[in-house]
């Protein structure tokens, strides 16, 4: 940390490293004495923790945020006496400092602080609090994704006592190799940092750590300070700056000169250049210095699931997803592209085709990240930058150049041959059951320019990155797929509409997803916030039931359906009443036949004034267009069945064409 001092938000755009900066403290409790360095304060450790949490910054660009927007959390015998009792004499105070929200799960609880980050360009973010045990370990999967997706969110779960007291106290791990193992180290690998605060004294170091961590916009993630329950309670003597507020400056990081202009002559030089946008392009707020540079070079632009909406959908220049689950327009130009821009991507298999989609023998990338390990990938030319900067410093240099006519003419046709396949797709059919592509096309139609679409796992955030109309705004678009957790999307969207208050938000999620996380349409219900919440209902887990058949398992174990007497779970369809759940859990539930029907109940939710669950039953062996590309998933070698044996050939002849990019 960098301590810049003076006034908060002084430092511009550009600044070569995150840094701090102190002012006044609005809200403080009077300092109760004078120490070493000055006043201090006493208070417990989480009494500390919740008031500097209360009065810390970022800032990017000249406009200050709050970094830590509130808490969300659940109490036990291992922070109910510490946080519990500091968050409550803070609302007493001021209930605006720090906001207590009560999750009902504490996976869910990390997914709407991840949500609550993304939808905020990873400016803001909520704390999770959490008991020992069971409370702490349920935060592990919410850590992995918000890690995986470098998103920050701030995991403050309850410790066994650091004195050892009265060991083993209840729900404590016991190692026979050491008695500093606790149940929290689970959440080692899955941060981005990790400190256990087992001393008043370690807190001011821990914190600024932290929020180092939490600010740094290519290194970020989930970050955990484990708080052994008796430290909780502990009182200091506190030194008053602690308490200040305190500002991080974000920076806009340029590139290296040389970086630069190596990039600037491999594009140059460019027969057929394809952008592929990620999600560093959002976060950057740097969609219009993507378009001017689209615009200006010719260059046509391939979207991740993260950067999904970075172009309107009816851009000349937008060739929509790309990859695995991308669109046949963007697959074929990139097939034959010769220099490839991934501008703020991770280049996972999904993008890549798990390295199938860019076949030119001799491709080059030029990679714009802000993040050195991601701009070195597929040996590519480096250009560790900011997105916008770096861009736009790009549009300049390039002055002049632009892509060839016949590659220009090549992407319009792929482009218009997509947008027709499409047009069909969204053609209403006369099955007895929708299919989930006229689900999305309603939704689609029913969400406005500015409204959000919220999903995560399962077979819709495939169609809906081929499918899905970008208004051109990309924070419409929200799809979790860089962890593609099952049960994300209702606590995610939670967080989302309490980033956007203003926005629809409207949760697309799977019966598969339903089931393992719907507990947080509690909270929105308690916490007044209105979500969208289209649950379709297809009998089981649609997603893998398609992948299982087209590895020839034969949709083994994927729908939900009596076991037979003969020991299979293949009897009748299962009684399940997902509407009837929702509704028990306070939601207004609608509950739609047909796509006309479905039609007229999201006009009634998005007049609600409260979260709806509209439920609609699929077919869910109905497909959507395809964009021709492949993901690798091993197939069993050998096999008694003909099934598999025949996919196991199709995979090998899919293998013969991956390559390293080297």
């Amino acid at each position: 940390m960098t301590a810049t001092g003076g006034t908060p938000g002084a430092a511009g755009a550009g600044a070569s490293e995150a840094g701090a900066s102190e002012a006044g403290t609005p809200g403080a409790a009077k300092a109760s004495g004078v120490g070493t360095f000055g006043a201090t304060r006493r208070l417990t450790v989480a009494q500390a923790l919740v008031r500097f949490l209360a009065v810390q910054h970022t800032e990017r660009d000249g406009v200050e945020h709050r970094l830590v927007e509130g808490v969300l959390g659940i109490f036990g015998h291992g922070n109910v006496a510490g946080i519990g009792e500091a968050l409550l004499g803070l609302e007493l105070d001021d209930p605006a400092l720090l906001p207590y929200r009560q999750a009902r799960n504490e996976q869910a609880m990390v997914h709407t602080a991840a949500g609550f980050a993304r939808m905020r360009d990873r400016l803001s973010t909520y704390a999770c609090t959490t008991s020992v045990g069971p409370g702490a370990t349920n935060l592990v999967t919410g850590a992995a994704l918000a890690t995986v997706n470098r998103l920050p969110v701030l995991l403050l779960p309850g410790d066994v006592f650091a004195t050892r007291p009265a060991n083993p106290v209840l729900q404590e791990l016991e190692d026979p190799r050491s008695h500093d193992v606790s149940v929290n180290d689970t959440l080692r690998p899955v941060s981005r940092y990790f400190d256990r605060v087992n001393r008043p004294e370690q807190l001011p170091a821990a914190l600024l750590a932290a929020m180092r961590v939490l600010t740094d916009p290519a290194d970020t993630g989930a970050v955990t300070l484990a708080l052994p329950q008796d430290v909780q309670a502990e009182a200091w003597d506190w030194p008053e700056a602690l308490f200040q507020h305190r500002v991080w400056h974000v920076p806009r990081p340029r590139a290296d000169s040389s970086a630069l202009m190596r990039a600037v002559a491999a594009i140059g030089q460019a027969e057929r250049p394809l952008i592929v946008a990620g999600g560093g392009v959002v976060y950057s707020q740097a969609t219009d210095a993507l378009r001017d540079f689209a615009e200006a070079t010719g260059v046509p632009v391939a979207e991740t699931q993260a950067g999904k909406g970075v172009l309107p959908h009816d851009h000349p220049l937008s060739l929509g997803a790309i990859g695995a689950t991308g669109t046949s327009a963007a697959n074929s130009i990139a097939a034959r592209a010769d220099v490839v821009i991934g501008v703020g991507t991770r280049w996972t298999d999904f993008t890549t085709a798990s390295h199938t989609v860019f076949a030119d023998p001799d491709v080059r990338f030029v990679n714009i990240n802000i993040a050195a390990f991601d701009a070195v990938k597929h040996a590519g030319i480096s250009v560790v930058a900011d997105a916008r900067t770096a861009l736009e410093e790009l549009t300049s240099a390039l002055s002049g150049w632009s892509a060839k006519d016949d590659h220009r003419a090549e992407v319009a046709a792929a482009r218009d041959g997509w947008r027709r396949r499409v047009a069909e797709a969204y053609r209403f059919g006369n099955a007895p059951l929708p299919s989930q592509i006229e689900v999305i096309a309603a939704v689609n139609d029913a969400a406005g320019p500015a409204d959000v679409v919220v999903c995560a796992a399962g077979s819709m955030p495939g169609d809906l990155h081929r499918l899905w109309r970008s208004s051109g705004d990309p924070k419409t678009y929200h799809v979790e797929y860089g962890y593609s957790c099952m049960g994300y999307e209702i606590a995610g969207g939670l967080g989302v509409k309490l980033a956007a208050p203003e926005r629809e938000v409207y949760v697309l999620v799977g019966d598969g997803s339903y089931l393992m996380l719907a507990q947080e349409i509690v909270t929105a219900v308690a916490e007044h916030v209105k979500l969208i919440v289209v649950l379709v209902d297809n009998g089981g887990f649609a997603s893998i039931g398609r992948l299982s058949e087209s590895l020839g398992s034969q949709r083994f174990g994927t729908a939900y359906r009596y076991r037979t007497p003969a020991g299979r779970l293949t009897g009748g369809p299962l009684p399940v009443d997902l509407a009837a759940n929702a509704a028990s859990l306070g939601a207004r539930v609608e509950r739609a036949r047909d796509v006309e029907e479905l039609e007229d109940a999201l006009a009634r939710a998005k007049a609600a004034d409260r979260i709806t669950v509209v439920h609609v039953e699929t077919d869910p062996l109905a497909g959507a267009p395809d964009g021709g590309a492949w993901w690798d998933v091993p197939v069993a070698k050998i096999s008694g069945l003909e099934s598999t044996n025949a996919a196991r050939a199709a995979y090998e002849d899919a293998k013969k064409v991956q390559r390293p990019y080297l």
